[in-house]
């Protein structure tokens, strides 16, 4: 049997209702060889989101089927604030759909086609954001295998929007040491071993250099004709760094350039590695903004959800029913506490992140750590962050509880039953099932076995007692 690990990603699974039940479906927002994306809006938090619509018919096999589900299975394991959240699926008789959050910025190559070249400080707030997504990819054993602009998308129009990266059709888990040999990738920024076919994650440390050399100068490293020559060149990895357009690029930006397209992957650096370069650790801003940030400290420190429930249960209300726009200030200090990129934070990222605005003890972090590591990975994700830092009053209307109950009341008979739980958290996992038993046992007040909304509504609601 497994020791129990749920995180708010358990919650994406396949619904039993129709799409419409949850959301108003609206505009086409681009069309696909298997379908459409349309833009849709969540009936309770009036959320704007996206649904990718596949469309069975034209998937025509049961392999571009199984590269769907393969994707869905892949970002379900992704917590990241610059990889594309995935909320839930639905499925009928003609249409596999697919809700993610929605990025209305446009796509990465779109900018930097308009814009011919990006400004140093761009291309290095971006790389690191790309840098940080393979890092945490690669430590979970994940390659993308399609690393490019297109696959970047803004997620909103600012200035300082964030990049997410999509389409994680052609990712795969890799195990360490054993090297891939299916080769795939887009011509531009395929690296040369995928083209020997034998390849590791650094595939990806290679493509995000194709990208950086892109965004500083405006034009792509390797060209040719057609994907032969294309192709010649980059086993080659010459590339071009004295003309004009560089004379304006600093020595260190250059520097990490040619560390990330170096043909030899051995001596290519890791995403980690690349991190750490002193271009991109010159441009990091650490300060944290007092006056916007301290009642999210506090809420931290204040996080104690003793029971399992409602722990999940938060996490599920923070993830999937609040809005993007709640979200950003709380993005902001994420992203200042997490001093090496990793996408999750350590022990001493939240200590240093604490001591900014008062002094916090060991055992204190100690605390925090055991309290809001709900999946108990050791760190503290980008989603337990969010539930542990919203308010609690917040998460806890009366609309939002009976959104999450009826989550739970999978067969739709007004009681939550340790058989539902079993099928909305255990769905991925081998647990005990006295796991799901002792979970009713924390709301059961009356003994009989189920849990009503009045006695969820009671467990979750005792949060805001003092």
């Amino acid at each position: 049997m497994e020791i129990f690990k749920v995180s708010a990603y358990d919650f994406v699974s396949e619904k039993h209702c129709q799409m419409s039940d949850n959301y108003e479906v609206k505009e086409a927002l681009g069309e696909g060889s298997f379908g459409s994306v349309r833009k849709v809006t969540h009936r309770l938090t009036q959320e704007d989101r996206a649904v990718k619509i596949l469309h069975k018919k034209k998937l025509n096999s049961s392999s571009n089927m199984q590269s769907i589900l393969n994707e869905v299975n892949i970002l379900r394991n992704l917590d990241h604030p610059n990889i594309l959240r995935v909320y839930e699926c639905y499925q009928d008789k003609f249409c596999y759909c697919i809700v993610t959050e929605l990025c209305t910025g446009g796509e990465l190559f779109e900018k930097i086609t308009k814009t011919q070249r990006l400004s140093e400080s761009l291309c290095a707030d971006y790389i690191r954001q790309i840098l940080s997504c393979l890092l945490y990819m690669h430590e979970k054993d994940i390659v993308h295998r399609d690393i490019k602009p297109e696959n970047f998308l803004l997620d909103n129009n600012g200035t300082t929007a964030n990049l997410k990266l999509i389409d994680f059709g052609s990712a795969t888990f890799i195990t360490k040491g054993k090297n891939l040999t299916h080769q795939i990738g887009t011509s531009y920024y395929i690296a040369p071993e995928v083209l020997e076919k034998n390849y590791n994650e650094k595939c990806d440390i290679w493509s995000a250099g194709v990208i950086l050399y892109v965004m500083l100068s405006g034009t792509p490293p390797f060209t040719g004709k057609n994907d032969i020559e294309i192709f010649k060149k980059i086993k080659k990895g010459t590339y071009e760094l004295k003309s004009s357009i560089w004379n304006n690029v600093s020595k260190p930006a250059k520097d990490l350039l040619q560390k990330l397209l170096n043909v030899n992957k051995n001596q290519r650096l890791s995403a980690r590695e690349a991190l750490r370069h002193p271009w991109l650790r010159s441009a990091i801003d650490h300060p944290i903004d007092r006056s916007h940030s301290e009642r999210f400290i506090n809420n931290l420190q204040s996080f104690h959800p003793h029971k399992k429930l409602q722990q999940l249960t938060l996490a599920f209300i923070a993830s999937h029913l609040t809005r993007k726009a709640e979200q950003e200030e709380m993005l902001e200090l994420f992203k200042k506490l997490d001093l090496d990129n990793s996408g999750s934070l350590s022990k001493q990222d939240i200590k240093n992140g604490i001591s900014q605005f008062k002094y916090v003890s060991d055992k204190e972090v100690d605390e925090i750590m055991n309290e809001v590591d709900i999946d108990e990975s050791g760190e503290i994700g980008y989603s337990e962050f969010l539930t542990a830092c919203f308010s609690r009053r917040n998460l806890l209307s009366r609309q939002k509880l009976e959104l999450a109950f009826k989550e739970y009341d999978v067969s739709n008979c007004g009681v939550i039953r340790k058989e539902d739980l079993k099928e909305v958290l255990g769905h991925d996992h081998y647990y005990d099932d006295s796991i799901w038993q002792s979970m009713i046992e924390e709301a059961d007040k009356n003994r009989d076995g189920v849990v009503d909304i009045d006695e969820f509504s009671d467990m979750m609601l005792s949060l805001l007692v003092k």
